[in-house]
């Protein structure tokens, strides 16, 4: 029976520190039910798969383990979407140049038809690279209910075990028990954090998350400092999301240090080993599919080099001999499409059209002179009109 439709469990233990699990189905725990019914049927298979092989059910390494292999298969099912989001903020670096170009074209023009006008201009932009600053947040908007489930299901364990009840899923009511027993290296448990770690005297559990939130701060800031110091293009590096990204380098961080703080010791491994995941893939992305014009791009070219490769114009790998052959029938075809292109006319003045038409006049043709014995003075006699 779901501990959510369940009234209120007797208490599992003599003196419960956590508040009952919740005797209704509220808003919130309905949107999330699916999602940690998904992380609680994968942690209970790799429970499952380790204690298979030997492991003890409530020994520490054994939920490790599965808290790491909870974060292989999530993660890996997201790899779509990140790297999806990583071309979308790529692109978004990309046209800030041309972004700032159209803001100062309109600055200060306040009236209607200027902001529709900068309106329109901007979503041609926008469609013209195709990418929209909504398509860089809605990868991370899925993957947001995901990563809540993982988040919630681990920090559960201590309520549910101290009460006697199970998760959603399969993670029943043994099982959380187990977890709750649980301890890393035989000292540590995996349901504390570190106030209570602290109020409790064990010293070896409060070690050990700080070392985990020291790692947690640097994995995210290594991450964050490879995108803005490879990844980007000199143009990028000058618009107003170069400068987020900065700013969010340090502030990340500080996130960190209060997670680590609040969280239990079993949802800091998994944001830890989560972080490990995020930099690797990060950095095999940018070494992979750099930003054209960033330092991880000429790196890879003069890697493609050493190898006797380079890229084509559409971004393939080929031997050198055929780019260099691609790049001289560009170059032709880039001249002859300049010779066969109409000359452009210098736009003139009125004045200088003016000279200038009256400089291309014909001369006049000049008159005959007169022949010797001619009065010029005569007149030619005009024939009398006959009656």
């Amino acid at each position: 029976m779901l501990d959510l439709f369940a009234a209120t469990p007797t208490p599992a233990v003599p003196t419960p520190t956590t508040p009952p699990p919740a005797e209704g189905l509220d808003f919130f725990s309905a949107i999330m039910w699916p999602f940690k019914w998904i992380v609680e049927t994968i942690l209970v298979f790799w429970h499952w798969v380790f204690t298979s092989i030997g492991l003890e059910a409530d020994a520490g390494l054994t939920w490790v383990l599965s808290i790491i292999g909870l974060v292989i298969v999530v993660r890996s099912a997201l790899i779509p979407l990140f790297v999806r989001q990583i071309k979308s903020q790529r692109k978004m670096m990309e046209i800030a140049p041309e972004l700032r170009k159209v803001q100062e074209k309109y600055r200060g023009k306040k009236d209607q038809l200027s902001r529709e006008a900068m309106s329109r201009e901007t979503m041609a932009l926008y469609k013209k690279h195709g990418t929209t600053p909504v398509s860089s947040c809605l990868p991370l908007i899925v993957q947001m209910p995901i990563l809540l489930g993982m988040f919630y299901t681990l920090s559960d364990v201590k309520r549910h075990a101290e009460w006697g009840v199970g998760g959603v899923g399969l993670l029943n009511a043994d099982l959380t028990k187990q977890f709750y027993d649980a301890q890393l290296f035989g000292v540590a448990p995996l349901h504390t954090n570190m106030i209570e770690a602290i109020g409790l005297g064990q010293t070896a559990t409060v070690v050990i998350l700080v070392i985990l939130v020291v790692l947690m701060i640097a994995s995210q800031f290594l991450t964050q400092l490879q995108i803005i110091s490879k990844n980007l293009s000199p143009e990028a590096k000058t618009g107003q999301a170069y400068q987020m990204q900065r700013i969010m380098l340090y502030i990340l961080p500080l996130a960190f240090i209060f997670s680590g703080v609040f969280f239990p010791l079993g949802v800091v491994l998994y944001w830890f080993t989560s972080n490990i995941w995020t930099m690797v893939q990060q950095f095999l992305v940018i070494r992979n599919l750099p930003t054209p014009g960033s330092e991880a791009a000429k790196a890879r070219e003069e890697r493609l080099a050493r190898k006797g490769k380079a890229l084509d114009a559409q971004g393939r790998i080929v031997p050198l001999e055929k780019y260099q052959a691609e790049q001289q029938r560009l170059y032709e075809e880039a001249q002859r499409a300049k010779e066969q292109a109409p000359k452009r006319q210098q736009p003139m003045g009125k004045q200088r059209a003016k000279k200038q038409g009256s400089q291309n006049k014909p001369e006049p043709k000049p008159k005959p002179e007169p022949k010797p014995g001619d009065d010029p003075g005569d007149k030619p006699n005009k024939p009398k009109p006959t009656s």
